[in-house]
């Protein structure tokens, strides 16, 4: 008959299971490459076709203006009016002189809109535009 000893029960364990933190860390990956792009176009918008791929901008510089066919604003995601907008970017461009305004708006919006947007932003002091479009594939 084999003689069990004391000194195995006693034995510590010298490795820590690392699989249930590695499927939280993929899982939280997961959803965040899920939700990134949504994070950027809080409002669906057929962009016109043509342009080429922007270089490298800094998303800190940036001032996001959505126009909608109906002509709805939003900046940065934020539903706004022209006039209280205009003056929010008049801001922001004070405090920041590499900010620029990039314009996404619908194919199908009135292009009086735009217009009303860099004539504010001209008359605010604001002089750096992106027109955003679909990239040419």
């Amino acid at each position: 008959m084999r003689r069990f000893s004391k000194r195995n029960s006693l034995v510590t364990l010298n490795e820590i299971n690392i699989t249930p933190l590695l499927d939280l860390a993929f899982v939280l990956l997961l959803i965040f490459i899920i939700t990134r792009p949504m994070l950027d176009n809080s409002m669906q918008l057929n962009l016109p076709k043509g342009g080429e791929k922007p270089g490298k901008i800094e998303a800190k510089d940036r001032m996001t203006v959505e126009i909608s066919p109906q002509g709805l604003f939003r900046l940065n995601g934020k539903p706004m009016k022209l006039d209280p907008m205009l003056e929010q970017m008049k801001n922001i461009a004070r405090g920041n002189p590499n900010a620029y305004v990039a314009i996404r708006t619908d194919e199908t919006a009135q292009s009086k809109h735009v217009f009303a947007i860099i004539n504010g932003c001209q008359k605010k002091g604001i002089e750096k535009f992106q027109l955003m479009t679909l990239a040419d594939k």
